[in-house]
């Protein structure tokens, strides 16, 4: 299956199925997790990245043991709306996940300053130090671009 637009996404995702959030970067993926209802998005785990293949099958274990119906990639965009090198990485990480499972629904969702916002919201509202901020943000940005899709699912199939 392509990688899907957000209204496509939505459709196919048959209901009571969690979905997951992906904020992948240089180093780790962090991965959050929706309940079945796909209203609230929360933080999972973070993947430190090694080969492609070991990622993948990190990612693919989640994916079987949670039932999981489809995948949110953040899609990192300029603040100008162009796409630069972390947005290319990410459309290949999703290019490479259906090489290994056509079947997955995939699809992105833009995540501009989801870090920035997560970040700060550590430090202005739980006084998080720098060192546990660096263990948490991750999957706390996956959790943010995954509420972010799940809320605009929400509109899309009509529902409060």
């Amino acid at each position: 299956m392509p990688v899907l637009d957000i209204e496509q996404f939505a459709a196919a995702i048959p209901d009571y199925k969690p979905v997951i959030g992906l904020d992948p970067g240089e180093k780790t993926i962090g991965v959050a997790v929706s309940d079945v209802t796909l209203t609230v998005a929360s933080p999972l785990t973070v993947i430190h990245k090694t080969k492609f293949t070991q990622d993948a099958a990190a990612l693919f274990d989640i994916i079987d043991y949670r039932k999981v119906a489809g995948i949110v990639i953040g899609l990192p965009v300029n603040m100008d709306g162009t796409e630069g090198v972390r947005c290319q990485s990410n459309r290949a990480l999703a290019r490479n996940l259906l090489r290994l499972r056509p079947d997955l629904t995939i699809t992105f969702w833009d995540e501009r300053l989801s870090t920035a916002a997560v970040t700060r919201v550590l430090i202005d509202e739980h006084d998080v130090n720098r060192k546990r901020r660096g263990e948490v943000v991750d999957k706390m940005a996956a959790g943010w671009i995954l509420q972010g899709a799940l809320e605009r699912m929400r509109g899309i199939r009509g529902e409060v």
